[in-house]
């Protein structure tokens, strides 16, 4: 069974850090590309950053210079490191697996944890 569980979500004022943690369970993880996304109300969830099985990342724009993606093979967990956050950034963050293997279609999501960035 494949588990993937976030967790670091919380409440912060502006211009402070967050960093989620997203750990994974049932999937070869290194064969997997790793995501994070966020969905705030009323809107449709985002890619925020992604980070492949080798170590390539891409981010939104709106992010880029404040967000990091990583990741962990051994401890099959990737980490969104988030700093000078915005109340913008207020969501919920969801993780999500994906195959690298172009030929497979297998993907998966977690259950998502609330960012609230608000004085």
């Amino acid at each position: 069974q494949v588990q993937l569980v976030e967790s670091g979500g919380g409440l912060v004022q502006p211009g402070g850090s967050l960093r989620l943690s997203c750990a994974a369970s049932g999937i070869i993880f290194s064969l997997y590309n790793m995501g994070w996304y966020r969905q705030a109300p009323g809107k449709q969830r985002e890619l925020v950053a992604r980070i492949t099985n080798i170590g390539s990342t891409d981010y939104v724009d709106s992010v880029k210079g404040r967000f990091t993606i990583s990741r962990d093979n051994a401890k099959t967990t990737v980490y969104l490191q988030m700093n000078n956050l915005e109340p913008e950034d207020t969501a919920v963050y969801y993780c999500k697996a994906e195959a690298a293997n172009p030929y497979r279609a297998d993907a998966y999501w977690g259950q998502g944890t609330q960012v609230t960035v608000s004085s």
